[in-house]
């Protein structure tokens, strides 16, 4: 099944007693197991009722046991078995059959096995597929796929956005859903609150920033050299960078740091992964959450909610996050 038509049966109240959430898009099977998690276990506490295993240490002896424990004031709890991939985890990949075999039927405990790519050929793969459990995520590649995952996020997020103009976002970006929804926002922040993103708005939010000072922005940043990403603004700003776009930019960027701070998957090159993993290591949660709110306040004031102009709301903020 795909991603979205899990969403539609978990809201139809059904739970299978266990999933494998696969796939060569993060996004994807992340939204996945944060919709399965939240069918499982609610909005609660999940401190007795949510175990996460690695794939690569858990033995079948330790899923077991995990699977066997009844839920703590909760109709169910939910076991999460993170990327086993041969080697050694094989013995636990050759018990998974009879381990989902033997599963209850009415999933007072639910188990989610995420992983990327996967052989359909192969018996643990089977054992969920005959199931109907198996949950495939990848990134649609056709333009109507593609438009429609747009104009899917705009709605889960409450923005409207015209036909035209997600059709464009999708010719733009192609398939890549986490640049996708990041160019969404951006250009949703361009249209401005209550109004419908067009396809100039699009357009300015997608083609004003090129990669290199973007990322001359957020390394001088990430780098806490105050003076070059002030240097870099300016110059992103005289450039014709809309203030709504960069500050866009940072959002989408400290988003992704906080993701892989706290053990999150984000889908990039690797090489632009592993600048991000420094970066990330510099900070700690805390820190990167404080400045997300002050870009959120930022964004308040480029609203209309405060004093500052634009730039300086902006220099205001780049020397915060460099320091």
């Amino acid at each position: 099944m795909r991603p979205d038509e899990l969403e539609s049966e978990l809201e139809g109240g059904q739970i299978r007693p266990a999933y494998l959430v696969a796939g060569g898009e993060p996004l994807l099977r992340d939204e996945a197991l944060a919709a399965l998690r939240r069918a499982a276990l609610g909005e609660g506490p999940t401190d007795f009722n949510f175990d996460r295993l690695d794939g690569e240490s858990a033995t079948r002896a330790l899923l077991a046991d995990a699977l066997a424990m009844l839920p703590v004031g909760a109709p169910r709890r939910l076991v999460w078995l993170r990327e086993p991939a041969g080697g050694r985890s094989r013995a636990l990949l050759e018990a998974l059959p009879e381990i989902v075999g033997a599963l209850d039927a009415d999933a007072r405990c639910v188990l989610v096995v995420t992983t990327g790519a996967i052989d359909r050929r192969q018996g643990w793969v089977r054992a969920f597929a005959d199931r109907g459990a198996l949950v495939e995520c990848e990134a649609p590649t056709g333009a109507r796929a593609l438009s429609e995952f747009v104009r899917r996020e705009a709605r889960r997020r409450g923005i409207r956005i015209d036909a035209a103009a997600a059709d464009r976002l999708a010719e733009l970006v192609g398939p890549q859903l986490l640049r996708l929804r990041s160019e969404l926002e951006k250009s949703a922040l361009l249209a401005g609150a209550g109004s419908a993103v067009g396809v100039e708005h699009v357009d300015r939010a997608v083609l004003d920033l090129a990669d290199e000072p973007v990322w001359a922005l957020t390394d001088a940043i990430g780098d806490g050299r105050a003076g070059d990403a002030l240097d870099r603004l300016a110059k992103l700003l005289a450039g014709g960078a809309a203030a709504p776009v960069v500050l866009g930019t940072l959002a989408s960027h400290f988003r992704r740091l906080l993701r892989l701070r706290t053990g999150g998957a984000i889908a990039t090159p690797p090489f632009v992964r592993r600048k991000l993993e420094a970066q990330a290591r510099r900070y700690p949660p805390a820190r990167l959450l404080a400045c997300l709110r002050a870009i959120h306040e930022t964004d308040e004031i480029l609203k209309g909610q405060g004093g500052l102009g634009p730039a300086l709301a902006l220099e205001r903020l780049v020397i915060g996050l460099s320091s």
